[in-house]
């Protein structure tokens, strides 16, 4: 999840709205996020299990797919959203809720996390708080979007789309790294 990426994303998906209908936006999508990330980390894992998935199944194929959204942050595809062929589907909810914030690479860290806590409740409190830390980050990057742009200018939200993209595919290569060294070990 990229507070500042999602920025120029949010600005694109949303140049048609008045200023009151943008923020709306911005409330509906982080909220989407929310709820997506909050129902994979309370029920994913019971979901994987019924599926049969392996959880570094499911981290290896979110690595990769985290590395098809950094490659395209990295080439600025994603400055540049298309239209999705559903007339009168909210912008909001999808593609910006999920899967561009609530998207494969989240829902797995998210699940990593959780799994990794093994029920401690000190390691539940502090996935909670990040995630919420996270969804108001993301909250005031979309609902302040025209000032950061204004203050960043074009130029700037570009740099820090592609700092982030980098970023970005690090952590997916670590993914899919973590998820061939889990499967060697319990083979």
């Amino acid at each position: 999840m990229d507070p500042p990426g999602a920025v120029p994303i949010f600005l694109a998906l949303t140049s048609t709205l008045t200023r009151a209908q943008r923020n709306r936006s911005a409330r509906q999508a982080v909220l989407v996020a929310l709820g997506v990330i909050i129902a994979f980390a309370v029920f994913g894992q019971q979901l994987l299990s019924y599926m049969h998935i392996s959880l570094p199944a499911l981290q290896a194929s979110g690595g990769l797919l985290l590395l098809l959204v950094a490659m395209e942050l990295l080439t600025g595809k994603m400055e540049e959203p298309q239209p999705s062929g559903a007339k009168g589907v909210n912008a909001a909810i999808v593609p910006l809720g999920t899967p561009l914030l609530a998207g494969p690479g989240a829902i797995v860290a998210t699940m990593v996390f959780v799994q990794g806590s093994d029920g401690d409740t000190a390691a539940w409190t502090s996935i909670v708080l990040a995630l919420l830390a996270v969804h108001v980050c993301l909250f005031l990057a979309m609902r302040f979007a025209n000032v950061v742009h204004r203050v960043l200018g074009d130029s700037g939200t570009i740099l820090i789309s592609r700092i982030a993209g980098l970023l970005l595919a690090a952590i997916a290569v670590q993914l899919v790294a973590d998820a061939v060294i889990a499967f060697v070990r319990n083979a």
